[in-house]
């Protein structure tokens, strides 16, 4: 099934069925529209897209999408660095704009300092004392009467997202939840920069646009926007490399199982690290924003939940100003069920794509190799064909120890957990798949675990608004409301 691109680009005019829809109400609306397998004509140049909600699909996709998956990257992204920006970038795009054997040099050389728990967990420290600054951040901006966070709170969490990832990009704290930082204003900018590649990305991409022939205002804008996420990040990332090499020339260079992810990059490759920073630095901010938001959500329109998880916590940190571990991470299971859960509920994307480099069948079509393969899961993730009780936040259906399952009973009624997984393991693919999975899961992992049990352990959290469209589908699913969460303080 397929629209014409004439009816498509309608459909996208004033009036149109698409007019004005995010990415997640658009592919619900062609769903809707067409079933469960459809083309998406291609548009201003872009080739037809296959787009499928099945995840019988999906497993065959990623079964054979070969040592050199092609994920389609964001084409823009791609321009500016291959052409606007290819003096800085030389060859070296990193992960998130390149294919074939160019991104599995890149990929070789980063994927075992970033997928190993240990080169992570050795900034748990750190990032527990972020963690700490957020909790007295929160009691500073919060309302003294009603408790409740102002409007702009996403700014804040986005300040603690970038500090976070700093601690790993960069090995460094910028100080931005401590008052006045000198960083402050510079954070700002990234964060308007990034708001706006998520944006105007999304419109170039996936709406009928020019930008391909001529050089149309948003296309000037996003190129400006990326300038200022480059030059932003270059210079944050400089300033690290720098410090490292100076304390290497004054004789403090650290043993090799102390270096950071940083250090022992530069050691590889200076240019593979400074562009492995400046992307962890793009793809940190807004995605652990959402990723927290979510889950604070889930939490705190669910307090019989956030009680049993603050019980888990209270049993590792009985003080609340406690200093965590990363064996105390691992003695938390429901903390991690909470946070999966959460993103099932509130995903960051609309779903994963693949460019098969083989002929397949999908849902009873024959699909040649170099089709774009858009796996829609976000339809999947609430469906009743797909999960039992879907509608409802059980963090009990991701428990799998024996211990972990008698205490789901008391909290998911008759049902155990394994009668609340999904049908299939592919439908909940939050970090991607295989090869090109998501480098900075373990790094979001981490943050995630500890912000949530640090402010679950400080605060009973609440949120009395309506949550309809709490999130609006751009690149990435980003907040759509105040997120005006009232904290009160635990005794």
């Amino acid at each position: 099934p397929r629209d014409s691109v004439l009816k498509l680009i309608c459909k996208f005019l004033p009036g149109g069925r698409y007019y004005k829809l995010d990415s997640t109400q658009f592919v619900k609306a062609m769903q809707k529209e067409f079933g469960d397998i459809y083309v998406m004509p291609g548009l201003m140049g872009k080739p037809d897209a296959l787009y499928t909600h099945n995840p019988v699909d999906f497993e065959r996709v990623f079964r054979n999408e070969g040592a050199w998956p092609i994920r389609p990257s964001s084409e823009v992204l791609r321009y500016h660095r291959s052409k606007l920006r290819a003096d800085f970038y030389d060859g070296v795009e990193g992960i998130l704009a390149t294919q074939g054997e160019q991104w599995s040099s890149f990929r070789s050389v980063v994927t075992p300092l970033l997928m190993q728990p240990k080169n992570i967990k050795m900034y748990v420290g750190k990032m527990a004392q972020v963690n700490q600054e957020l909790v007295e951040r929160i009691r500073l901006l919060r309302n003294a009467e009603t408790l409740e966070m102002p409007d702009n709170f996403e700014e804040t969490l986005q300040l603690w997202a970038l500090e976070s990832v700093a601690v790993i990009a960069l090995d460094k704290q910028l100080g931005l939840l401590r008052g006045e930082s000198e960083h402050f204003a510079v954070a700002s900018k990234l964060f308007a920069a990034l708001k706006c590649f998520f944006t105007l990305s999304l419109e170039l991409e996936y709406t009928p646009s020019l930008w391909r022939l001529v050089a149309t205002p948003k296309y000037k804008r996003l190129m400006q926007a990326m300038d200022d996420i480059q030059n932003i990040t270059w210079n944050y990332t400089k300033e690290a490399i720098e410090k490292l090499e100076a304390e290497r020339q004054q004789g403090s260079e650290r043993k090799e199982s102390e270096k950071s992810v940083l250090e022992k990059l530069l050691k590889i490759d200076k240019k593979i690290a400074t562009v492995m920073a400046m992307d962890l630095l793009l793809g940190g901010v807004d995605t652990t924003t959402s990723l927290t938001a979510g889950a604070l959500l889930c939490l705190a329109k669910n307090p019989e939940k956030q009680a049993k998880l603050r019980a888990e916590i209270m049993h590792v940190l009985p003080h609340k100003n406690g200093e965590f571990t990363a064996d105390a991470l691992n003695s938390m299971p429901y903390l991690r069920a909470c946070l999966k859960e959460a993103l099932r509920i509130y995903p960051l994307a609309i779903g994963n794509m693949r460019v098969p480099q083989k002929d397949l069948v999908l849902s009873g079509y024959q699909v040649p190799k170099g089709t774009r393969v858009s796996m829609i899961s976000t339809t999947l993730l609430q469906s009743e064909q797909q999960y039992a009780r879907p509608l409802e936040y059980l963090p009990e259906r991701w428990l799998r120890t024996s211990g972990d399952v008698a205490a789901a009973k008391n909290g998911a009624a008759s049902l155990c957990p394994e009668q609340l997984k999904a049908s299939s393991p592919f439908t909940y693919l939050p970090f991607g798949h295989g090869a090109r999975a998501c480098l900075g899961r373990r790094i979001s992992d981490l943050e995630m675990e500890l912000s949530i049990a640090r402010l679950v352990r400080n605060f009973q959290i609440e949120f009395h608004y309506p949550t309809d469209n709490v999130f609006k589908g751009m690149l990435i699913n980003m907040p759509n409301v105040p997120l005006k969460f009232k904290f009160i303080d635990i005794n």
